[in-house]
Order: C-alpha cells, then sequence, then structure tokens
C-alpha cells in the first residue's frame, strides 16, 4: 500500500466537535512525532451543529457548575488556530465516507451517544412518559427539537442514579427565575416558568453506595432555593460490598456521607417544592387509569434488597407511585453511522482499541473512533481523553501504512460543500455567535437592571439552527 507522502501534511477529518473529537485533535498536534518534526498534521473538525462542543454545549444542564471550565479549555484548543472548525455539515447527508477517504488520509468518527437507552417494561410508551435525553436536548436549547416542552405535571418520577438524572431532576424542580443567571434560552425559561410542579422523586436500583453520581452533583441539589431534599430510612441500606466501598472510595464515602448528614439534619423546611431521593426501587410498570386512558398515572416498582456483593435482587414486595409524569434517565445510546459496521445492542461502532472494524471484524484502513460511541456511554468527561489517546495511538502506529488522500488539498472539502449547497460555518463563525449571544445576555442584564430587578446574565443561547447559522456567516468566509 502506498504510504502518505512525507512531502505533505497528514490529512485528517474528525467527525464530532465535543470534547471526544477536540481531544483527539488535541492529542494529534501534540504527539512527539508531530512536535519532534517527523511530520506535520492538517486536521479539519467536523460536526453537525453550527456551534462547536456538543455535549458540552446540548448534553448537560446550564446551571452545571463545571460548564464553563470545560469550554474555557476547548475554546483554548480550537482558538490556537492550527484545527480547522467546520461546522452545519451533517455526515451521511451532506458528506459521505467516500468523501472523506476521498479528500484525507484518516477519519476519526466521534460522535458520540445522543439516544435514550430503552427502558424495557410496561407502560413506557404512555403519554407522559419522556426520555431524559430529549428533555435534556430541549432544555439545552438543541436546535433540531421543539421548542415546547409539556411541563403539566405536579408529581413526576426520573428514573436513574447518574448525573443526568439529578441534572433532570434538578432542572424540573428548581424555579426558573433561578436559573436566569444561565444560558438557559427564553423559551425554556417560559415554559419552566409556569411548572406546576410540587414534587419530583428519583429512584434508583441500587443502595445509596452504589449510585453511579459525583459528589458535585449530589450537593447541588442542596443549592436550589426553595427546593426540600426528602429522603427515606428505610432506602438506607448497607452490605458487605458497600461497606468496602465506603472505606476504600472516598468519593462513595463522601456522597453517602452527605447523604446521612441530611437525614440528620432533616431538610424539612416547608418549601413549595420538595425533591425526593429514593433507593433500592427497580420499575416494573408505569401505568395509565380508567380517567385518563393512554396518559401516565403512576409507576411501579418492585423494593430491592442489596445481596452482598453491592448488586440487588428483589423482595417480592411492591410500591406505587402516583405520577403524572415519568422521565426515564437510564443512561444514553450511540447512534447507527451510514457506511460504518454497527453494535446496535451497545450502540456503538465495533472497533479495536480505536480501528474501525468491518463486518469481517478486520481493521477498515484509515478508519478510527473515540469517545462514547467508541466504548458506550460511560464515564465522565475527563475519561475522554483516555480514549482520545488510544485512538491516537493507534493512527500514528498505522500512519506510514495509510491509504493516501486522493486530493489532500485542504481548500477541496470546501469546494465540495460549496458545490453541493451546504451553509457550512467556521471558527471565525462562531466567534460572531459567541458574542452575539453574549451581547443578548448584557441586553438583558441592563434591561433588568432598569426595572429594579437586576439578574446578570452572560448569554442567551441562540436556538433556532437557520438564525444561528445567519449569525454565524454574516461574515464572508
Amino acid at each position: 500500500m502506498t504510504n502518505v507522502p512525507a512531502a505533505r501534511p497528514l490529512r485528517v477529518a474528525i467527525i464530532g466537535a465535543g470534547p471526544a473529537g477536540v481531544y483527539a485533535a488535541d492529542i494529534l498536534t501534540k504527539s512527539n512525532e508531530v512536535k519532534g518534526g517527523d511530520f506535520e498534521v492538517s486536521i479539519d473538525l467536523f460536526d453537525q451543529y453550527p456551534a462547536p462542543y456538543g455535549l458540552i454545549r446540548y448534553g448537560v444542564a446550564p446551571d452545571h457548575p463545571r460548564i464553563k471550565g470545560i469550554v474555557n479549555a476547548l475554546h483554548r484548543v480550537l482558538d490556537r488556530g492550527d484545527i480547522r472548525f467546520i461546522g452545519n455539515v451533517t455526515y451521511g447527508r451532506d458528506v459521505t465516507l467516500s468523501d472523506f477517504r476521498h479528500f484525507y488520509d484518516a477519519v476519526i468518527f466521534a460522535t458520540g451517544a445522543i439516544k435514550d437507552a430503552k427502558l424495557e417494561i410496561p407502560g413506557a410508551d404512555l403519554e407522559g412518559s419522556y426520555g431524559g435525553a430529549d428533555f435534556v436536548s430541549w432544555y439545552d436549547g438543541h436546535p433540531d427539537v421543539s421548542r415546547d416542552w409539556p411541563l403539566e405535571a405536579k408529581e413526576v418520577a426520573v428514573i436513574g442514579n447518574g448525573n443526568v438524572a439529578l441534572d433532570v431532576a434538578r432542572m424540573l424542580s428548581k424555579h426558573a427565575d433561578d436559573l436566569l443567571v444561565t444560558e438557559i434560552p427564553d423559551n425554556v425559561y417560559q415554559v419552566l416558568k409556569g411548572s406546576p410542579v410540587t414534587d419530583v422523586h428519583v429512584f434508583g436500583r441500587r443502595g445509596p453506595a452504589q449510585v453511579k453520581f459525583t459528589p458535585l452533583e449530589l450537593r447541588e441539589l442542596s443549592h436550589s432555593r426553595d427546593v426540600d431534599i426528602v429522603l427515606y430510612p428505610e432506602d438506607f441500606e448497607f452490605d458487605e460490598a458497600s461497606d468496602e466501598a465506603i472505606r476504600t472510595n472516598n468519593q462513595v464515602k463522601t456522597m453517602v456521607n452527605t447523604l446521612a448528614n441530611w437525614i440528620a439534619e432533616d431538610q424539612d423546611t416547608g418549601a413549595s417544592r420538595r425533591l425526593h431521593l429514593h433507593f433500592l426501587h427497580s420499575p416494573v410498570e408505569i401505568y395509565d387509569s380508567p380517567e385518563a386512558p393512554g396518559k401516565v398515572a403512576g409507576i411501579r416498582f418492585e423494593r430491592m434488597e442489596l445481596d452482598g456483593t453491592g448488586n440487588v435482587s428483589g423482595t417480592g414486595e411492591f410500591e406505587d407511585y402516583p405520577v403524572q409524569a415519568v422521565y426515564r434517565a437510564i443512561g444514553y445510546h450511540g447512534s447507527e453511522l451510514a457506511e460504518l459496521e454497527y453494535d446496535a445492542h451497545r450502540g456503538v461502532i465495533p472497533n479495536d482499541g480505536g480501528r474501525v472494524l468491518d463486518e469481517e471484524g478486520s481493521p477498515v484502513p484509515g478508519v478510527y473512533t473515540t469517545g462514547w460511541i467508541k466504548r458506550g456511554p460511560v464515564g465522565l468527561i475527563g475519561h475522554t481523553k483516555g480514549d482520545a489517546l488510544e485512538t491516537i495511538g493507534c493512527l500514528l502506529e498505522d500512519r506510514d501504512s495509510l491509504p493516501p488522500a486522493q486530493n489532500p488539498d485542504e481548500h477541496a472539502i470546501i469546494a465540495l460543500l460549496e458545490e453541493r449547497g451546504v451553509e457550512y460555518t467556521t471558527w471565525e463563525g462562531w466567534n460572531e455567535l459567541d458574542a452575539h449571544e453574549k451581547s443578548l445576555g448584557e441586553k438583558f442584564t441592563a434591561e433588568s437592571a432598569e426595572q429594579g430587578a437586576a439578574v446578570e446574565r452572560e448569554r442567551v443561547k441562540v436556538v433556532p439552527r437557520d438564525e444561528m447559522v445567519r449569525i454565524s456567516r454574516k461574515r464572508k468566509h
């Protein structure tokens, strides 16, 4: 196989401009072989959205305490100028794998996982049963979802014990006015403002020592104004594995201590809203009622007990909770990508250390993957760096055998997009949109001060895709 000519830069396309894609690009540019002068790289970072940052912009609650720091870090990488951002380009529609292999020596897929994992119980499809990921997309101002959301329930169940479940519960229980300091879109604020919710119940299958959220997310719950946290002593069961985890894992110890302190302090202050945390509850059915057939009227759980290993088994005891809405936050699932093999069970691209595999299990030359679409939606954002390091390591090992691009001219892909009428966006365009959103925040801050109720907003997120594109492309590229 012909080697990539040493006289020109190695051309690499990365599909997905979230943390996984940005980390991969950054690691490749900083690799010893590149820094040592063995060869140069030319990286184009594509995304289906007009703006970069992926999960950070469209998958994390706007009041998340660490969002700003992560965005700043990603911004610094892309602002260096050695990685080209090309947004509003959809893989499989605007460009194909064949296109990428024509213009690049290697392609890395970092498309993440944005769909909800399925909850296989009766009633999961009733009206009023929602995917947590769908709700997150809505309140984060995803450009391709409805601007409205049916917040009509007074009592709500959230199924899951991970960070997304806590984000969903916090957004449902928090007063809308307290979110104005974030970048929350105006349409989201207006809908949340009218929510009649009084009680949000979060349910997990296992015990307090087995939860999957982090201490920071847990403590954030107690910062919500006029929201009481309600815990149940009968849910606090610990087995040998739980005790061992508490002794040996500082994160587990911190969370269990936080929960125990909340019980001891009695969080009932008479607030207008309550956030209930339940453990050892396994959902078995979402049910409707004769008065409102087809709509969520409640949810049934089986009480669980720990088995000594940290896992649980059923007790045969069942409890019903009357709720009018259920949010399923049990995990994400990756989506199938055109021209690539797909593991539907795991929701990933089959791969070996990041090398994409064909239907026979052999590596596809020059095609790689990283992030959640590589390993599944587990772990925190920081774990994605390890994924990217492994994938880039494989790419560098394969460099001498990569099938060379037929047209490596960096202007050729832009010419193709323009020929196809794709309204692509750029890093300069993102800076335009970024400045515009910040100006909306300044305008809101000034207007609220004039009205005597000053609320300082750093930005107001623009939601419609066409408006994002228009702002991003208002200057000639």
